[in-house]
């Protein structure tokens, strides 16, 4: 079998078999290897030295160009160019990425992190970071987790991830120009709306399973403190997506340097208390519809909403001791009232998961309705709510809350003092950690 080499470097015709050079044919010793052939050929190594090469190891080379191919054409200057435009959407890239406008997110920003140091130095060497030190382990994990992957493909992959985000952005841009109707300004995390006497406010993180971080924190307060004014006469929580919420988003304790923890903590405390009082005080009647999973902060806030309306996919878990911490929202208190003391315990103490039928025949969910047509028909009630007298309803409701008012925001300022102390100890940063570990590992 001939071989014939392009003296431009495009190799034209069929280099020897696999099995030539996997038995080691030749007295030569010359790695013959494809790819150490084409390697030679990028640093200019002399032609010539490869017909010696494979000479020796009884191969006739012809110089001569050629027309005809038995394959598809390999051009070594086309190899070198594709490096070349790899690396320039490399550098697009970063710089595309300098122009998003929104956060896309700790685990998205983890992937970029990751892959641009295997794209610029290659598989993780650096030492592993401490345990405590949330942010530089998060980031050492992700790089480590990449593994032996070239730095061709991190750039490659870099690239498509950050075209990915400008793309989502971009359509997101796209609908926001033709707002919904009736859509209030100045909110991120959430998509509020006043229409047909209803204030709807949405969860509107579905790429995080609507996680609460800080910023969503205050909006929902203030859109909590406009519903309230307004002139709709009900209130609706629910969730854009596949989950009505993951509960409170863990990289509010992650973003955190060793040295700020009691700050954050304290932080974290007051607001908290700010968060729940504001459901506790809601003048008007606050309906939850709950379109998917509920963890957590949403799940306990729940029994300070008048009404629960819950797709039968929907579940509700509060792994509260799972990761080291204690119950809030005021769900200490009225967990067991609605629900009793044994099963409140089952899911407050021992991190029990409720399907919707069973967080119904607890107390805890109004009615559960078929997912196919849950949106229809809760939608549709509520609007007949919405058409009843909107004073009427107020002053109803504050006859039915007004006598735990007081107890409620006490049994709540006692709930966040707690906490506080549970997020500076030990046992829960070993809990989130540990949490964080068994995740990365998915």
């Amino acid at each position: 079998m001939e071989a014939a080499i392009h003296p431009r470097g495009g190799v034209r015709r069929l280099l020897p078999p696999p099995s030539f050079f996997s038995r080691g044919y030749g007295d030569s010793g010359a790695d013959l290897r494809p790819e150490a052939v084409l390697a030679a050929a990028l640093r200019g190594e002399d032609l010539l030295m490869f017909r010696r090469k494979l000479v020796l190891s009884k191969w006739k080379i012809d110089f001569r160009p050629t027309q005809a191919a038995r394959v598809p054409v390999i051009d070594l200057h086309m190899t070198a160019a594709t490096m070349q435009v790899s690396q320039e959407d490399f550098q697009k890239a970063q710089e595309q990425l300098k122009l998003l406008k929104k956060d896309p997110g700790n685990e998205t920003k983890l992937k970029l992190y990751a892959l641009f140091k295997q794209a610029t130095e290659g598989p993780c060497k650096a030492p592993k970071p401490g345990m405590l030190d949330f942010v530089k382990k998060a980031k050492w994990d992700a790089w480590n987790s990449l593994g032996n992957l070239s730095q061709d493909e991190a750039r490659q992959k870099y690239a498509e991830l950050i075209s990915s985000l400008v793309s989502a952005e971009s359509a997101s841009q796209k609908k926001e120009a033709s707002p919904e109707e009736g859509r209030h300004d100045g909110y991120e995390t959430l998509i509020v709306t006043t229409k047909n006497n209803i204030t709807k406010i949405m969860f509107n993180r579905p790429d995080r399973k609507n996680a609460i971080n800080h910023q969503m924190y205050r909006e929902i307060i203030k859109a909590l403190e406009e519903a309230g004014k307004n002139d709709s006469t009900i209130a609706v929580i629910t969730g854009n997506g596949d989950y009505y919420s993951s509960g409170n988003d863990l990289s509010n304790f992650t973003n955190v340097q060793p040295g700020e923890m009691e700050k954050m903590a304290k932080d974290g405390a007051v607001l908290l208390k700010d968060f729940v009082g504001h459901f506790i005080d809601f003048p008007k009647p606050l309906i939850a519809v709950v379109n998917g999973p509920a963890i957590g902060i949403c799940v306990t806030v729940l029994a300070l909403c008048d009404l629960v309306y819950a797709s039968d996919r929907a579940t509700f878990h509060s792994p509260f001791s799972q990761l080291g911490q204690s119950p809030e929202g005021c769900s200490s208190y009225l967990f067991p009232k609605i629900m009793g003391l044994a099963k409140a315990s089952e899911m407050l103490l021992f991190n029990k998961k409720l399907t919707a039928a069973e967080a119904c025949a607890q107390g805890l969910v109004t009615e559960v309705f078929p997912d196919r047509s849950f949106q229809k028909e809760v939608w549709a009630r509520l609007e007949a709510y919405a058409s009843l007298p909107k004073n009427s309803l107020a002053v109803s409701k504050q006859l039915l809350r007004s006598m735990e008012k007081e107890k409620l925001h006490a049994v709540n300022s006692r709930e966040c003092e707690v906490l506080m102390e549970r997020w500076l100890s030990d046992e829960c940063i070993n809990a989130i950690v540990s949490f964080f570990q068994k995740k990365s590992k998915l």
